[in-house]
C-alpha cells in the first residue's frame, strides 16, 4: 500500500523492521482484523451458533490483539524491540486460535474459510517479521 509505505518512510523514528516487511505485517494484520471481525458477525447468525461460540471467542480475542500489534507496530519503535516481539508472539497465539476454530468450520461456512485463510497469512507474516526483527 503506498501510503502506509510513504507514511512508514516518512517517519523519524524508525522500525527495525524493512518498510517492505512493515508494510506487509501492517497489511496482512489488517486484512486479518476485517476478517475475524466479519466472521464473529456471522457466526452469531448461524443456525448452529452455540457451536460455533468458542470459535466466536476466539476472533474476537484475535481482532484485539491483531489492531493492538497494528497499532504498536504503526508507531514505531526504534533500537528496541522486545515489545515488538511480545506483540507479533501474541498476536501468533491469537491468530493461531482463531485459525484452528475457523478452519474446523470453512467446508461448511464460507466466512470462517475466508477467516481462516486470512488469519494464516497473518500468522505466517507475524512470523515472517519476528524472524526479521531477530536477524
Amino acid at each position: 500500500m503506498l501510503q502506509t509505505r510513504e507514511l512508514f518512510d516518512s517517519m523519524t523514528v524508525k522500525s527495525t523492521l524493512s518498510s517492505d516487511d512493515l508494510v506487509a505485517t501492517i497489511d496482512a494484520l489488517q486484512d486479518c482484523v476485517e476478517a475475524a471481525t466479519a466472521c464473529s458477525a456471522a457466526m452469531l447468525t448461524e443456525d448452529d451458533r452455540a457451536q460455533l461460540a468458542p470459535a466466536v471467542s476466539h476472533d474476537l480475542d484475535c481482532v484485539d490483539v491483531a489492531t493492538a500489534t497494528r497499532n504498536v507496530l504503526s508507531r514505531g519503535n526504534g533500537p528496541d524491540t522486545s515489545l515488538i516481539s511480545a506483540q507479533l508472539e501474541a498476536c501468533l497465539l491469537a491468530c493461531e486460535r482463531s485459525y484452528q476454530h475457523c478452519h474446523e468450520h470453512a467446508a461448511h461456512h464460507v466466512h470462517c474459510r475466508i477467516c481462516s485463510d486470512a488469519t494464516q497469512r497473518c500468522v505466517d507474516q507475524c512470523r515472517h517479521a519476528l524472524a526479521a526483527l531477530h536477524h
